[in-house]
Parts: C-alpha cells; sequence; structure tokens
C-alpha cells in the first residue's frame, strides 16, 4: 500500500463538518420513567424475595429457639450432664441458625459460592488477628472433651477459685464464695494447673495449733481428740489425727487432721478453729505469739 492510497482512505473515513450528532436517547421525563419502571421491577421480583426471606427468618429462628428450649428440658429430665447438655443445646441452636441464614442468603439471589470465598478470605486475615480468641476456643473443646471439672463443681486455678456456674465455647463463668462473677478464658483453664475440689466426695481439714513450750503435750492433744468426737461431722475412717508437726522459735505447732463430706469441709474447719481454742483457753494452756522485748541502757 502506497501513500496515496493512505490518504485516500484517511478522507474516506473522517466525518466532515456538515454531519449532525446523533440524537438523544430520550428527555428528562423517559429517563424518570425508566428509573420508576427499574424500582418497580425491582420491588416485584427482589424486594418480595427480602421481605419473604425476612419472615422465614423470624419464623425459623422461633421454632430453632422453640427446639432447644424443649431439647434441653429433654434433657433435664433424663438427668443428662448439666455441662454436656448445656454445650449441645447452645451449639446446635448456632449451627441451625446459621444454615437458616445461609439458605435464605441463596433465597434472596446473592451467591452463596462468592460469599463462602469472601468469608474464607475474611478467615485467614482475621484468624491471625485472634489467635486468642481461637486458642480459647480449642480450650474449650479441650474442657467440655477431656472433662476436668464440670457446672457445679468447685475449682482452682491461675489464683482464681469459685464455682463453676456455665462452661462457654470461649469462657468458663466460675461464681466466686462472695458472689463475683469471673470470666475465664478457656485457653487459660486448658493450659494451667486446676484443683477442682468437688470430684471427691470427702475432704480432709488441716488445722494447725501453735501451744507454748511449757505445755503439756499430751493434754493438748486429748483436748484436740474429745472436740473431733464431740463433732459427729467429723467422719470416724479414716480417724482424725492429731500430733507435732513443728518446732518453731517460741511454739510448738500441733497439725489436726479431720476428715468429713466435702459438703461440710468449711463447716468443720470453723468449728475447729472455734472450738480448739475453746478447749485451750479453758485448761489454761497458752497460745503463743510475737513479743518484743526492748531493754534500756541509761
Amino acid at each position: 500500500m502506497n501513500l496515496y492510497s493512505i490518504l485516500t482512505f484517511l478522507a474516506e473515513t473522517t466525518p466532515t463538518a456538515t454531519e449532525a450528532p446523533a440524537p438523544a436517547t430520550g428527555d428528562g421525563l423517559t429517563m424518570l420513567e425508566q428509573f420508576l419502571d427499574r424500582c418497580v421491577n425491582w420491588l416485584s421480583t427482589v424486594g418480595i424475595r427480602i421481605v419473604i426471606a425476612i419472615i422465614l427468618m423470624f419464623i425459623g429462628f422461633k421454632i430453632v429457639n422453640t427446639f432447644s428450649r424443649k431439647l434441653a428440658n429433654k434433657l433435664s429430665k433424663k438427668n443428662a450432664d448439666v455441662t454436656i447438655s448445656k454445650v449441645l443445646v447452645s451449639s446446635l441452636k448456632i449451627s441451625l441458625k446459621a444454615i437458616i441464614i445461609l439458605f435464605l442468603v441463596g433465597y434472596v439471589g446473592i451467591q452463596t459460592a462468592s460469599l463462602s470465598a469472601v468469608i474464607a478470605s475474611l478467615g485467614v486475615g482475621i484468624s491471625l488477628a485472634v489467635q486468642g480468641t481461637l486458642s480459647n476456643f480449642a480450650g474449650g473443646i479441650i474442657i467440655i472433651i477431656m472433662r476436668p471439672f464440670k457446672i457445679g463443681d468447685f475449682i482452682t486455678s491461675n489464683g482464681q477459685a469459685g464455682t463453676v456456674e456455665d462452661i462457654k465455647l470461649f469462657y468458663t463463668h466460675v461464681v466466686t464464695p462472695d458472689n463475683k462473677m469471673i470470666y475465664i478464658p478457656n485457653g487459660t483453664l486448658a493450659n494451667n494447673v486446676i484443683v477442682n475440689n468437688s470430684v471427691k466426695e470427702t475432704r480432709r481439714v488441716d488445722v494447725t495449733m501453735s501451744v507454748a513450750y511449757d505445755t503439756d503435750i499430751a493434754l493438748a492433744k486429748n483436748l484436740i481428740n474429745k472436740v473431733f468426737e464431740a463433732n459427729t461431722l467429723i467422719l470416724k475412717e479414716p480417724a482424725p489425727f492429731v500430733d507435732v508437726n513443728n518446732y518453731g522459735s517460741s511454739s510448738i505447732d500441733l497439725v489436726c487432721r479431720a476428715w468429713c463430706q466435702n459438703s461440710d469441709y468449711w463447716t468443720v474447719y470453723f468449728y475447729l478453729m472455734n472450738q480448739i481454742k475453746a478447749e485451750f483457753d479453758n485448761a489454761g494452756i497458752e497460745i503463743p505469739f510475737d513479743q518484743l522485748d526492748v531493754n534500756l541502757k541509761k
């Protein structure tokens, strides 16, 4: 192709100044009508589906709540384990509601495949930011499976002590003896020592009493044994025990050990603390205390 041919082609394809512009597709009124038609069309299709989905969601949630409540009552009547029952009902309720939401999202017309991809992408980033929360979730699963304690047990862990009121997937609710609620992360519980005071039916009460060095030790031991025998809450087997435990700087320490039912622990403990002191006072046995002698030189 030579230069003349190229110039001829450009001249034929270039519009002349006399050519009129393309007519407008419509005036303002036409555009408004198109907009209204689209709104009506959207409301008559997607809008109705959204309304129906909301109604179905409320109905579905109502059914799930009723079913969960009846299941919890049935498990309670069957004397099922309280811990397993609560976790099972709670997990089932959340799972059923999640299934209902996913079904309704697909019914409205949102592509669940793309939504799943977005959720998966967000999950990777969120998992890096909530490693502690995921650790608590894993700890909750371990606690539910391994069962180191159950609802109603009195436990001590990480410096906190109280009665377990509820076990959630992320936190365990513990009520202290002075009626304070403590939320302990399950990850902390699963990775620390847990002392469960409620597993065994019986429990030993240990009390240490100090007497002066000039005290008749045999008399002191007889008085303590008398205190043991006077309380019916103290078990005969294993037998109570009292003996010298330590020779201190200003006193002889006697260790007193008595067994009782787990539920009677504090009753027996305070009984021993008060009654042994009363018996010592009646017998004239001195319970020494730290003293400081000050000598002044002129």
